[in-house]
């Protein structure tokens, strides 16, 4: 693994004591010199040394399951994505400081939003800082041009996507005078977690079905054992036997989603609203003059003009402080004093926008990227980008940083477009209201079980099996610890309340 400094240590904290704290963070590309600007800029910021290591990605949960086992511990701890079995194991153990109300007192760490807070605690109790990201990013993202081509608008109902879907694959969209494009793009989904934001999920939502659980007469159910995820299923496994799927959609890699779309073989992806930038940026450096291929819509409305928007969690894993490594509360308080530093606005502009000035410039109250040409801030704006934005509790572009400025119209439109249209859509979110809840035997089970909803999922769409053999899958989740894990979220439920 790629280490940028010294392993952790524990001892009980000298090294706070001492001006240095030990961190452990995720990495997503080359680790920062740890005497480059970046890293010199943060520890004037907070006030202390920093010895950060630095963990690829890929290998980071397998490292944050080595580290809980072992008696050197970081101080500061990046818990990646959601509540993990290990992490809350060890939190309930004792292993992380409870937090619950130790935060009122940093005025950058205390409750910054209701939904995330409750979102990221584990059975009432908060046992890390909540990494914010947007609560509402859920979108489709259309072929503009196929569009106009085929003569229809802009989907606004599931039964509009069908028709949209329908016309891209058979009324040559791309003008080739062949039969050779579809209508969705729908990759492997690389988690086998139920609930997980897949393209599959978002549309269930979309049907009415509860986001993972959802009260039906008066008690929490799964969404899977209702009759709105078997009608959304159907909806997906129609589209998928009249060829409107891209046919691979059971294998494609979801690190290549974008191919299909801008190789003129597919015209839609359900998915996060910063998806269509990230087309545009694709078509932009195919022709820098003709790139403006790339429209946006928000969460779609049932066939009956309801409409139930998918949410996020609002949050990307948390910050926890393992005890063996800051024993006192004096300790405590000095590694949350420098998270809290870390989550002011200067901050939070640093470790998302950079160094105003150097790789960036404000322009209408926005971050431009500036200089990029230049080897030393290329090097500077990748520390960024890939490894510092990680440090932060807010450090999110547009949350609690400055939102990023585009030269050209198209992105800088898509961009307005996309935060108005996750505004509007917050208003009919499905949130999720087991989230906080750590059912003991979800925590002992959850990884097996989890996958066989995920696959009869996926056989059903297929055809190889029917809504019968779907059904039996279900009673195969609740015969093998499903019935418990639905009694104890009950329980749960019913003593932290809503």
């Amino acid at each position: 693994m790629a280490l940028a400094a010294s392993a952790c240590s524990g001892g009980g904290g000298s090294e706070t004591d001492a001006g240095t704290l030990t961190m452990m963070v995720p990495l997503f590309g080359t680790a920062p010199d740890p005497k480059g600007e970046m890293q010199q800029a943060v520890e004037k910021l907070v006030g202390k040394k920093l010895q950060i290591t630095w963990v690829p990605n890929a290998d980071y949960n397998d490292k944050t399951n080595v580290t809980l086992a072992s008696d050197k511990m970081p101080q500061i701890m990046v818990i990646q994505g959601d509540k993990t079995s290990s992490f809350v194991r060890a939190a309930e153990a004792g292993a992380f400081w409870d937090l619950t109300d130790k935060l009122d007192k940093y005025p950058n760490l205390k409750n910054r939003d209701p939904q995330a807070t409750r979102n990221s605690s584990m059975n009432g109790k908060v046992y890390g800082i909540y990494r914010i990201r947007p609560l509402l990013r859920s979108a489709v993202v259309i072929n503009k041009e196929w569009l106009d081509k085929v003569g229809l608008k802009l989907p606004e109902t599931v039964d509009d996507l069908y028709a949209v879907a329908k016309a891209f694959t058979e009324k040559d969209p791309d003008g080739n005078g062949k039969k050779d494009t579809y209508g969705l793009i729908i990759p492997k989904w690389p988690s086998p977690q139920y609930g997980s934001a897949s393209p599959y999920d978002v549309i269930e939502t979309w049907f009415g079905a509860p986001n993972v659980w959802g009260e039906r007469g008066g008690k929490l159910v799964p969404g899977f054992d209702t009759p709105e995820f078997v009608e959304a299923n159907k909806f997906v496994k129609k589209m998928v036997q009249e060829g409107l799927v891209n046919p691979d959609y059971a294998t494609l890699d979801s690190a290549k989603w974008n191919d299909p779309f801008v190789q003129g073989k597919g015209g839609m992806i359900i998915d996060v609203n910063v998806r269509g930038t990230q087309l545009l940026d694709l078509y932009k450096e195919k022709d820098p003059q003709n790139f403006d291929k790339v429209a946006t819509v928000g969460n779609l409305k049932r066939a009956d003009g309801k409409k139930f928007s998918y949410p996020f969690t609002g949050y990307n894993g948390v910050i926890a402080i393992p005890r063996q490594s800051v024993q006192t509360e004096q300790q405590l308080d000095a590694v949350l004093t420098v998270l809290d530093k870390l989550a002011s606005k200067e901050g939070g502009i640093l470790l998302s926008n950079g160094i105003e000035g150097r790789n960036f410039k404000l322009q209408d109250g926005a971050a431009l990227r500036v200089n990029q040409d230049d080897p030393q801030i290329k090097t500077l704006q990748q520390d960024i980008d890939k490894a510092f934005i990680q440090l932060g509790t807010t450090a999110s572009v547009g949350i609690g940083a400055y939102p990023e400025a585009y030269e050209d119209k198209p992105h800088q439109e898509q961009v307005t477009l996309r935060n108005k249209l996750a505004v509007e859509d917050l208003k009919t979110a499905v949130h999720n209201p087991a989230l906080p809840l750590m059912a003991p035997t979800s925590i002992a089970k959850g990884q097996t079980l989890d996958p066989i909803i995920t696959d009869a999922r996926v056989k059903f769409i297929s055809g190889a099996i029917d809504e019968a053999g779907l059904k039996a899958e279900i009673q195969r989740w609740y015969a093998n610890g499903g019935t418990q894990i639905a009694a104890e979220t009950n329980d749960l439920f019913a003593k932290i309340g809503h």
